[in-house]
């Protein structure tokens, strides 16, 4: 069984799906900011600037900085509701209409009379957007808030700004706690750049897709097709009867992850092909994949079902 991600046609486009601009809390001017990642070298971004009164409930309008061999996807960091831990929720959604209705969220405060943060969620995918349970780490999710984001595509796996300016840049353990209740998520890596710090180019998405078209690419992200990194590659994965056949750039080490305590890692010196052993992984029902590179750097796949 191969991923879509490593059998469908079409090549990978490399993209962001979290920043921000002076819209919202961030320091450049949104034409800036695209032509930044434009210039190191990405194909696609996803400008998306907090969704909140104080800003004027901003959904960034990136297309006049479409240019040939760039995209841009049209999104927002929407807040609405109370976690357990009494903050509000910060919620990703990438492929917003632009008229999509602003809830009552004035500020960076929960309100009595606000719509949960799975109620704003489900609107979002409702309206066509590709929705992400952001930095879970840094919010202080529990596993119940986790879990009561039904239309969620996904979990924050990794955030750039907040490893930077905080030490929390992790959402794998609430990723995978989820998985092991059968809810099927999967995974993105991303800057969330303000351009305050040195918060950019430190994670991204890898996306399957014969286009490099905002269409296209929505496509793919809400299909899964897609892995995430820091900068190594992953070139194919195929589950066969007994072990998980991985295709790299060069690393160091080829890791793959499941329910528990469920780990099997592979070591060595420039390895590009691992046949990790699939033991450990039957009762889960699941894996994924990391590999590591000589400077640290890592790529992710998305969750793999075992079965159906």
């Amino acid at each position: 069984m191969v991923p879509e991600a490593f059998s469908n046609p079409g090549r990978f486009w490399r993209g962001n799906l979290h920043t921000h601009s002076n819209l919202s809390d961030g320091v450049l001017d949104l034409g800036v900011v695209c032509d930044r990642y434009q210039n190191a070298g990405y194909d696609f971004l996803c400008v998306s600037d907090h969704f909140i009164g104080l800003f004027g409930y901003p959904i960034s309008d990136t297309t006049p900085f479409r240019k040939p061999g760039f995209t841009t996807l049209l999104g927002a960091e929407l807040h609405c509701g109370t976690m357990q831990n009494g903050d509000i929720w910060h919620i990703l959604a990438v492929g917003l209409p632009p008229d999509f209705t602003a809830p009552n969220a004035p500020d960076f405060h929960p309100k009595a009379d606000q719509e949960s943060g799975a109620e704003i969620a489900h609107r979002a995918r409702e309206a066509g957007a590709f929705v992400v349970i952001a930095h879970p780490q840094w919010s202080g999710l529990t596993l119940e808030d986790a879990l009561s984001i039904e239309s969620a595509h996904a979990v924050e796996a990794y955030n750039h700004e907040c490893g930077v300016s905080s030490e929390r840049s992790d959402g794998f353990h609430t990723l995978d706690l989820m998985l092991s209740t059968r809810r099927r998520l999967n995974l993105i890596a991303a800057d969330d750049a303000h351009f305050g710090l040195k918060d950019h180019f430190g994670g991204w998405v890898m996306v399957k897709a014969k286009e490099n078209t905002p269409e296209a690419l929505l496509q793919a992200l809400k299909a899964g097709d897609f892995y995430s990194s820091q900068g190594p590659e992953l070139h194919h994965i195929e589950v066969r009867d007994d072990t998980v056949l991985v295709r790299c750039s060069e690393a160091v080490s080829v890791i793959a992850q499941g329910h528990g305590s469920g780990t099997r890692a592979l070591h060595g010196e420039n390895l590009t092909e691992a046949a990790v052993p699939l033991e450990r992984f039957e009762a889960g029902k699941w894996l994924r994949i990391t590999v590591v590179d000589a400077n640290g750097k890592k790529a992710w796949s998305n969750p793999i079902w075992l079965t159906d």
